[in-house]
């Protein structure tokens, strides 16, 4: 167990230290931005690797033993965790996780009409989606601890948006996109285009999700989501 905890600590610290302004700053004008996002992103998969093999070998206490068909809870909500997540990183975003940052005035890509922050509610989605089919202490470590971390980086995120465009455009920007999903559109503050990206990423994500389901979950993590069939 003292393994696992040491894994989560530094998961969290990992993902407190770096971004904080004045270190994010400091980096990035030294590493460049590619090489910080490229860098920050493999240390994030070497510590989730850490986390994963620790939580393998921790001792299994349960707090509730799960109904077999509550495994159908991440094999129907991972689809869309996929699929914010990947659409995410690959949209232009001034606010939030994006690997195609727009420049200052840019439109903002497609999925951003439905939140600002599609990656962190893509984890928060896999997150809460993997608590109800487990019932041990260290899965809800895990997997509550992975939910919290995306909610606490959504006002993180949006006062360090806030602070680099200023209150006129942050208003105007914030007026056209919401942090729930699809609240913006319902209110017809945005307008959701299904773009050519929209497809893409659909598909893209709906590609992974097939695989991580029939062979990729059980390849890389030690369980296979189907079994309980």
């Amino acid at each position: 167990m003292t393994n696992f905890l040491l894994a989560i600590l530094a998961f969290l610290l990992a993902h407190v230290i770096p971004p904080a302004p004045p270190v994010r700053a400091r980096l990035i004008a030294l590493l460049g931005r590619p090489v910080y996002l490229f860098a920050y992103s493999f240390l994030s998969i070497l510590l989730l690797v850490w986390i994963i093999v620790a939580a393998r070998q921790a001792p299994l206490i349960y707090l509730w033993y799960p109904a077999p068909w509550l495994a159908l809870v991440p094999v129907i909500a991972m689809p869309f965790a996929f699929w914010f997540i990947i659409a995410g990183l690959a949209a232009q975003n001034r606010l939030s996780i994006t690997f195609r940052r727009s420049g200052e005035g840019a439109l903002q890509g497609t999925i951003t009409a439905i939140t600002r922050h599609p990656v962190l509610v893509g984890f928060l989605i896999w997150a809460l989606a993997h608590i109800p089919p487990n019932g041990d202490v260290v899965s809800l470590i895990l997997f509550g601890g992975m939910g919290l971390l995306a909610l606490a980086g959504m006002p993180v995120l949006d006062r360090r948006a806030h602070r680099r465009l200023g209150d006129g455009e942050w208003a105007m920007v914030r007026a056209q996109t919401s942090v729930v999903p699809f609240l913006a559109i319902v209110e017809g503050r945005a307008h959701l285009r299904m773009d050519r990206d929209f497809w893409l990423w659909t598909g893209l994500g709906l590609a992974f999700y097939v695989w991580f389901l029939l062979q990729g979950h059980r390849l890389l993590i030690g369980v296979d989501p189907m079994a309980w069939l």
